[in-house]
Parts: C-alpha cells; sequence; structure tokens
C-alpha cells in the first residue's frame, strides 16, 4: 500500500477511451487521484458530480482529476456522457492500481462480507509525490471537492 511521501506510479492505467494516463502528464500539477466503488450508484455519482460542480475551482488551484474504479471503459463511457464529467476515469478492470494504492479490500453490506474498492482519494503532488490521503471514513461525497480545497 501507498502512503504519505511515497511516489506514484508513472503508469496510471487506461482511461474510458483506452488512452494511457501516465504520472508525468500532471508535472507542475497535483493530482486528485480518487478511487470509488461503481458506476452509476448513488454515492459514486454524488462523488463524481460534486467533482465536476467544483472542477473549475479545482482547476484554477492547480489540480487535475482522475477518478479510478474497477469498471470497464464502456462503462465509464456511460457514466461521463451521462453526468458530463469534465475528467478521465480510469478502468482498472484488472484490479492493478486499487492494489497497489491499497484500497482493495473487504467490505462488509447487510452483514455479507465482499472485496471491493474503498473510497480513497490520494492528492499527489506537482513531482508525483503522495502528500495527502484521505480516508474512506473521512470523505464526504456530498462535499469532497472542499474537502481537497481546505
Amino acid at each position: 500500500m501507498l502512503k504519505i511521501g511515497d511516489k506514484a506510479p508513472e503508469i496510471l492505467g487506461r482511461d474510458e477511451s483506452g488512452q494511457e494516463i501516465r504520472l508525468s502528464e500532471f508535472a507542475g500539477r497535483k493530482l486528485v487521484l480518487y478511487f470509488y466503488p461503481k458506476d452509476n450508484t448513488s454515492g459514486c455519482t454524488t462523488e463524481a458530480c460534486n467533482l465536476r460542480d467544483n472542477y473549475s475551482a479545482l482547476h484554477k488551484a492547480g489540480y487535475a482529476v482522475v477518478g479510478v474504479s474497477v469498471d470497464s471503459e464502456a462503462s465509464h463511457r456511460k457514466f461521463i456522457e451521462k453526468h458530463s464529467l469534465p475528467f478521465p476515469l480510469i478502468a482498472d478492470t484488472e484490479k492493478q492500481l486499487v492494489e497497489t494504492f491499497g484500497v482493495w479490500g473487504e467490505k462488509k453490506l447487510y452483514g455479507r462480507a465482499y472485496m471491493g474498492t474503498l473510497r480513497t482519494t490520494f492528492i499527489i503532488d506537482e513531482q508525483g509525490v503522495i502528500e495527502r490521503i484521505i480516508e474512506p471514513k473521512q470523505i464526504k461525497v456530498k462535499d469532497h471537492a472542499a474537502q481537497i480545497l481546505g
């Protein structure tokens, strides 16, 4: 699991269009790399739309935004189109990035345990080093951009 002070990996994955996303593309800007469980679910949609609605403020503050889930490229394209998301979504279908960042783990729902993505946001500085981690229990999906900017 990556922690504060660690360098993020250069190759992050492929976005909704199949384009490779590299850390070096964001050199000189801070990167908000946010991991979320599933496209088009209520909490994930609320979080994505909060980031969308505050995207210009994040951009002005020097942040780029990239979302990550284990959904497919096709699922991500539909999610982006449906909600007019202005940032790319990485399709981590092989679970490489969620494993590298340590956000793939056991979850519980109605007493049933299963494996899934733990909603977590990594703030990566201009040199590609993780400077802040917003943990699953800390994230407020309705106010996530303010948490990042705060």
